[in-house]
């Protein structure tokens, strides 16, 4: 019940204030399943990029951080091919910094500064963390690369139809993943 009722709250707080570039809305009458759109930051590769997430809401929030994923495939080293997030508000203590007066759009807008500001010595992607640290201009090229065939051109337009990525742009996700699994880049958990 503690659930329901603070959701209601946060999700109407999203409603009427949301932060900066970030859009957050449940689906179909289902209170833990919602889905957020976070704007590419200014002066970083994912400028005018439109990103999609899912996130999933655990019946012991919040005392449990929601599972958060990226659904609109991004170039960076703190995200992987699936679009699962490496982030301290994710996880709970003592790896993690999740705590119950933490809310969705906290989380969010901590998800978008870590857009803005990856953490490269804690990578889900060693591969792109080590462009990022020594070949940054390399690592700029293809995130902005990636986000102009994912985030820009595949969600010109949206404004209050369907609010998911469509069938084509997860078709080519999944042929770039299995691409990439083929050439094995190196991958770290994120601890």
């Amino acid at each position: 019940m503690q659930r329901a009722s603070r959701l209601k709250r946060e999700l109407q707080m999203l409603s009427t204030e949301p932060p900066p570039g970030i859009t957050c809305w449940h689906t179909e009458e289902q209170i833990d399943d919602l889905r957020a759109q976070i704007v590419g930051g200014t002066d970083t590769p994912y400028e005018g990029g439109l990103f999609s997430l899912e996130i999933k809401v655990p019946e012991r929030y919040p005392f449990e951080p929601p599972k958060i994923r990226f659904l609109t495939p991004i170039y960076h080293p703190n995200i992987d091919n699936s679009g699962r997030i490496c982030h301290d508000a994710l996880k709970l203590p003592p790896k993690g910094a999740w705590k119950p007066s933490l809310n969705i759009s906290t989380v969010l807008t901590s998800i978008q500064l870590l857009m803005a500001e990856p953490n490269p010595d804690d990578p889900l992607m060693a591969d792109i963390s080590s462009e990022f640290k020594y070949n940054k201009q390399l690592f700029m090229e293809k995130a902005q690369k990636w986000t102009q065939e994912h985030a820009v051109q595949k969600n010109m337009g949206v404004v209050d139809g369907n609010k998911e990525n469509n069938p084509d742009q997860k078709a080519s996700f999944r042929k770039r993943e299995a691409q990439q699994e083929a050439e094995e880049p190196a991958k770290r958990t994120c601890l």
